[in-house]
């Protein structure tokens, strides 16, 4: 089964517009994610959830796959990140691509690091338990 890293990247950002796909430091801030996803060696599809055709465009330059679009009622200012990565699941599903281990990314992650993903596999493969959660300490 294949092990597939789902990266959420919706398109009407109020604060910040068109955050995902910002220039930070010289390239999309989407492409951080999809860099360290592809680094990690742990993932046979990155897929990027979005409702946005220029964020898709984009991750699809980048290397990811968008098979499909998200739907504008998982795209709105007060829908949460299970909903929108269990839809993809099913979406995914429906397409034939099955998988045991799926990874949500933040499409606004630029300081992510390939090694903390694969760490992070490495400990869901060791442990007993049926995810693991990346935290940090925060003062």
């Amino acid at each position: 089964m294949a092990n597939v890293a789902i990266i959420v990247a919706r398109g009407g950002s109020k604060r910040i517009p068109h955050k995902n796909i910002r220039s930070f430091c010289g390239q999309p801030m989407l492409a951080y994610a999809i860099q360290a996803a592809q680094a990690a060696g742990c993932f046979n599809h990155i897929v990027v959830s979005t409702d946005d055709e220029e964020i898709a465009e984009i991750a699809r330059q980048l290397g990811a796959e968008v098979p499909f679009m998200r739907p504008a009622t998982l795209a709105d200012d007060h829908t949460g990140t299970t909903p929108v990565v269990i839809d993809a699941i099913k979406r995914l599903e429906m397409l034939g691509l099955q998988s045991q281990h799926y990874c949500c990314i933040y499409a606004t992650v630029p300081l992510i690091l390939a090694g903390d993903l694969s760490a992070a596999y490495r400990r869901l493969l060791t442990s007993q338990a049926p995810f693991v959660y990346t935290v940090a300490e925060f003062g």
